[in-house]
């Protein structure tokens, strides 16, 4: 189950309450990542490091099982701050993929989200499921008022998850992001909220 985030008085910023599960439906849940899950994200990364090179800009610096480990480090901080949330996606209970917030700003409540899915896992519908709930947990649970996803221009397969959610196409931002050697151009997606009154 799910919890939310919780505010401190003492406090300047938001604080998280770990995310442990969050069912998606009866073949889908995420976890939030921790330290003990290090091999097995390492071995689903290695095993699609070509595939997942095309349009993710990391692999280079994830060539072993303690740089896994160091990344789960740093999202775990990111939770326990609020600002960031990195989640497992199992399909059937087998681990292929992950999901989470990119980033999680209070200041203009937005959330941004990012994904990757393992090769043999594609065409199932699975990513869209998965970015669907977490988009209404920003809405429903975070009480956030938009949801930005962006993903390379030529990657018609990531882009189709916003597209398929009813985001609004913003436009495109400009060598957004370096991608071995060369610039990347992110299409921008956002949605709103919708007012309950």
């Amino acid at each position: 189950m799910a919890r939310p985030f919780a505010y401190h008085a003492r406090s300047p910023q938001w604080r998280y309450d770990m995310f442990s599960h969050l069912e998606v439906d009866i073949d889908l849940q995420l976890k939030a990542v921790t330290p003990e899950d290090a091999a097995a994200l390492f071995a689903l990364v290695d095993a699609n490091r070509s595939y997942l090179r095309q349009w993710l800009p990391w692999l280079d610096f994830n060539t072993e099982v303690a740089h896994s480990a160091a990344f789960i480090a740093e999202s775990c901080t990111l939770m326990s701050a609020g600002t960031g949330l990195v989640s497992l996606i199992y399909h059937q209970g087998e681990l292929v993929g992950t999901i989470g917030y990119n980033s999680i700003d209070r200041e203009i409540s937005r959330a941004e989200i990012g994904y990757w899915l393992a090769q043999h896992a594609q065409g199932r519908g699975i990513m869209t499921r998965c970015a669907a709930a977490l988009t209404a947990y920003a809405f429903d649970t975070l009480d956030l008022e938009t949801v930005h996803i962006a993903a390379a221009v030529e990657n018609l397969g990531s882009r189709a998850i916003p597209e398929r959610l009813g985001f609004e196409y913003t436009g495109i931002k400009a060598d957004a992001e370096e991608l071995y050697g060369r610039k990347v151009d992110h299409a921008v997606y956002l949605k709103h909220r919708v007012s309950s009154s």
